[in-house]
């Protein structure tokens, strides 16, 4: 692996000419600003900057002061935390004066405002997180930052039981930022701590909770890193059930093998989702949003339902009844849970229906029962709903002589 470069280049970046204006402004008149965080750690390594944090020997309200002076919106999205949201041109830079945590109660932490840059840097929680770069892009490294990236080794910062019991998240963090940028086992270090402290995690907000696993299940190493969780006892604490670690390495699989990006709730479907009372189990585990527990609870309803077969006459009714959205969900979840790899012909072709053909409109209407004898009521309900089942069952039939049996054989009395 080639050494970290020890310097960014911000002229690359799509808003440059914001962040340029911005530290234009703060990194003057004896103040000095500085990007951090995780656009200097994305930037060294080549991964896409869309975020861009600013630290500031400025506190809040000359930051405030400075950004009004020059035309721009600030926000005080977080002041008390010395945090304000500076707006250019629609782009928004969160900008935080250097602080020191003097004491520290999760996310509650009482802060002072400072002028030195590695006690703010040793305050956070991991040394690749701890980078700061300076307007003409030199980056400066106070822990083992660089080191720890260019060996893709998520390292908490100082004594990771500390790091950890001043927010228990980071136990959380510690492996979503393993899955997304390590290489190779966990720090054994880090994973230690994050056993020892591992009952933390029951006072984490559920919302938290949620937020970090939807990033991790999408990362590009999130299948080994689940699994490094769910050894150390860790997994079954965050999900309340029995992860299914086979499961999710194959929907990882599949759904590269037919070109779909991850997908956060499909993920976690597959993760942890076998029966209906999986999916609620989750769905208060985590406090999922609804759209997030409506489509983990209909892959537990239907994915027993699908089977590769080349006739595509099942796969046709069950695209009808579920709409595109479900039927792959449902399908991506069969294909993991089954035993064939993810080149299987069957398979792919069974996923990909939706690309090959979309379910007519039901064509019969009520009028047309009306004409044959049945009244508005309970009775007219029943013949459409008998109708339609028939008309799926007869392939989705288009011709007027097929659709008029149907319709006379819905409409006879039973």
């Amino acid at each position: 692996m080639s050494a970290t470069p020890r310097n960014v280049d911000f002229a690359v970046w799509p808003f440059a000419a914001q962040l340029a204006r911005l530290l234009d402004v703060l990194d003057r008149d004896g103040e000095e600003a500085r990007v951090v965080g995780g656009a200097v750690r994305n930037a060294l390594i080549g991964v896409p900057v869309h975020d861009v944090d600013v630290a500031t020997t400025a506190v809040p309200d000359e930051v405030v002061r400075r950004a009004k002076a020059a035309g721009f919106k600030p926000v005080p999205t977080g002041i008390d935390h010395g945090t304000v949201t500076v707006v250019i041109d629609k782009h928004p830079f969160e900008v935080t004066t250097l602080r020191t945590d003097v004491e520290t109660f999760g996310r509650h932490a009482k802060v002072e405002f400072g002028r030195d840059w590695r006690e703010d840097a040793l305050r956070r929680d991991f040394t690749m997180n701890a980078l700061s770069a300076t307007r003409d892009g030199t980056v400066h490294d106070y822990t083992t930052g660089l080191a720890d990236l260019e060996a893709r080794r998520v390292c908490f910062i100082g004594d990771a039981r500390r790091r950890i019991e001043e927010d228990y998240l980071r136990i959380l963090r510690f492996f979503r930022f393993h899955a997304a940028y390590g290489l190779g086992h966990p720090d054994a270090d880090g994973l230690a701590a994050c056993i020892d402290e591992r009952e933390g995690l029951d006072q984490l907000s559920r919302e938290r909770v949620r937020m970090e696993m939807l990033k991790l299940v999408v990362a590009p190493r999130a299948a080994p890193t689940l699994a490094a969780m769910a050894h150390a006892g860790l997994l079954l604490r965050v999900l309340g059930g029995v992860p299914y670690l086979a499961a999710f390495e194959n929907m990882v699989k599949v759904e590269a093998a037919i070109g779909l990006a991850p997908d956060a709730a499909r993920r976690l479907g597959a993760l942890g989702v076998v029966i209906t009372e999986d999916a609620e189990r989750l769905s208060q585990k985590l406090r999922l949003a609804n759209a997030e527990h409506a489509r983990l609870k209909a892959m537990a309803e239907n994915w027993r339902q699908f089977s590769p077969q080349a006739d595509e006459t099942p796969a046709r009714a069950l695209l009808y009844r579920l709409k595109e959205a479900a039927f792959t969900d449902s399908a991506l979840m069969a294909w993991a849970r089954s035993p064939d790899s993810d080149r299987d012909p069957l398979w792919r072709a069974l996923v990909t229906l939706p690309q090959r053909w979309t379910p007519p409109v039901f064509p019969l209407k009520a009028d047309d029962f009306m004409k044959r004898g049945i009244a508005k009521g309970p009775g007219l309900g029943m013949a459409l709903r008998a109708a339609e089942e028939a008309w799926i069952a007869a392939g989705f039939p288009a011709d007027a002589a097929g659709l008029e049996v149907i319709a006379d054989k819905a409409a006879k009395p039973a």
